[in-house]
């Protein structure tokens, strides 16, 4: 099944929540173009120290190894990655897939945050401008500038605060009347060291030193380093390996193993196809943890008005063969 390039252009206007959010900055905080952004770029070293840190942290991990640890792990990478940044930071505050409860709202900008991949304004705003811009100059980490680059190096510098600004303005001004998320994003680092020792002290309270060093290196460090991986994943391989459903204008990829390890994100091709779509998963086989979850939340009634257009026309046209 394919779909017309067409179809996508308007897709692609679909990304936001908000109509017409790609104008929504003022002439005052116009954002500069592509090649001025570029070059008024300077290096990040907050992002790079933290993602320096991490990685160095996850080098105790051979010695520090329990099974509660692990199983901490595995646990906190499917609430800071998947609930937090593929169901959280990404279908909801980012594409609009479903409507929730405003504290569910928070919720799960907190859990985003603790997935160490910065405030959930950032992350948004990159986001949307990768879908309007994808695979074209301007897109804010395509593999056509480099696979290492869009996997991770595109993070290591910043815009100055005026282009941030003005980044914002043009790409979040619906995110940006949330005062309690704005706190939760300036509030990125404290809430994380915040976190990181009380699983410590967890652990010390359960198992005394060797459970506390296991808790603060599996259930932080190790995770942390996987649930970044497995998000820029998303980014580079799904842009670059895989295989298509639908012709689009960029170069998304279906990749099997980057949805295994990304709760569904590594449909990145029908995602690209359907940017709204709270289901990424098209065909049988195509497994999507992510939107399970958004199924169950509408299940207890805490999600509603979750946008499945694809479905709801294929089952239409069935009805009427």
């Amino acid at each position: 099944m394919t779909l017309a390039t067409a179809e996508h252009q308007i897709s692609d206007t679909e990304t936001f929540p908000l109509a017409g959010i790609a104008e929504a900055s003022s002439t005052d905080n116009h954002e500069s173009t592509t090649d001025e952004q570029h070059a008024k770029k300077i290096p990040d070293w907050g992002v790079i120290g933290w993602l320096t840190a991490m990685h160095l942290g996850a080098l105790a991990a051979p010695f520090t190894f329990t099974w509660w640890g692990l199983g901490l792990a595995v646990v906190l990478h499917w609430l800071t990655g998947g609930i937090g940044i593929c169901l959280g930071y990404h279908r909801l505050l980012t594409h609009g897939s479903f409507v929730t409860y405003r504290p569910v709202r928070w919720f799960v900008a907190l859990a985003g945050g603790l997935a160490g991949e910065g405030s959930a304004l950032d992350w948004v705003a990159n986001h949307r401008k990768h879908h309007a811009l994808s695979d074209r100059p301007g897109d804010p980490h395509s593999p056509r500038e480099g696979a290492w680059w869009s996997h991770v190096f595109w993070l290591l510098k910043s815009l100055p605060e005026k282009e941030m600004r003005a980044h914002h303005n043009k790409w979040i001004p619906d995110l940006q009347k949330d005062r309690v998320i704005k706190f939760i994003g300036k509030m990125f680092l404290p809430i994380n060291i915040v976190f990181g020792l009380a699983l410590t002290a967890i652990g010390y309270s359960f198992g005394g030193t060797q459970l506390a060093a296991s808790f603060l290196v599996w259930g932080v460090f190790v995770r942390l380093v996987f649930v970044l991986h497995s998000t820029w994943f998303v980014n580079s391989a799904s842009h670059i390996w895989g295989y298509r459903n639908y012709e689009t204008t960029d170069d998304s990829r279906n990749n099997w193993w980057v949805a295994v390890i990304s709760y569904g994100e590594g449909w990145h091709n029908n995602h690209h196809a359907y940017p709204r779509m709270a289901p990424h998963g098209h065909k049988w086989w195509e497994i999507d943890m992510t939107y399970t979850a958004i199924r169950l939340m509408k299940m207890v009634g805490i999600a509603w008005d979750v946008v499945d257009y694809k479905h709801k026309n294929e089952v239409a046209t069935r009805n009427a063969a």
